[in-house]
């Protein structure tokens, strides 16, 4: 709330400076800031008696969305990229997506390796967890596993990331 929005008979008053001006009157705090040619802003509405403060509430705002578009460009975004993998993959294929996995764990992306398992491979999820194993072995110098190869439904996953 601003200026003429807060309607409350007493309130804490805070100057632009952050000096403590004390108790006052809602239009007592009015007419200070009108005189100082600055807002009137209610910082803490929940107090008693409420906590206004004097400021330049457009340059507030623009300093707060200068600083929150800042933290955002600082913020890293990390993706999780997948790998599908068969209970029969070849050596060469294994390869492929080694050499695909170290691309995307030196960009600082998370990977899911995922192994489907249909009809009778599902009795052999000892094999799948082999082949999970020794791929994650493979790439042991570029990420660590994260979480180990786990049963979800008809699909054994493990999660691997980039080491630090």
């Amino acid at each position: 709330m601003i200026n003429e929005q807060i309607r409350d008979k007493e309130i804490r008053l805070i100057g632009n400076d952050g000096e403590q001006l004390g108790i006052v009157s809602a239009k007592e705090a009015l007419k200070i800031a009108d005189e100082r040619h600055l807002d009137l802003v209610k910082i803490s509405p929940t107090a008693n008696p409420p906590v206004c403060k004097i400021m330049d509430y457009s340059k507030y705002k623009f300093d707060m969305a200068k600083k929150e578009k800042e933290a955002r460009k600082k913020q890293k975004i990390v993706s999780v990229k997948e790998l599908r993998l068969s209970p029969n993959i070849d050596t060469h294929d294994v390869q492929v997506k080694v050499k695909k996995a170290i691309e995307f764990l030196k960009n600082g992306d998370k990977i899911k390796i995922s192994i489907r398992l249909r009809g009778r491979e599902l009795g052999r999820t000892d094999a799948a967890e082999q082949i999970m194993k020794n791929f994650a072995e493979q790439i042991k110098e570029f990420g660590v596993i994260d979480k180990e190869p786990k049963m979800e439904a008809k699909t054994m996953a493990m999660f691997l990331t980039p080491k630090a």
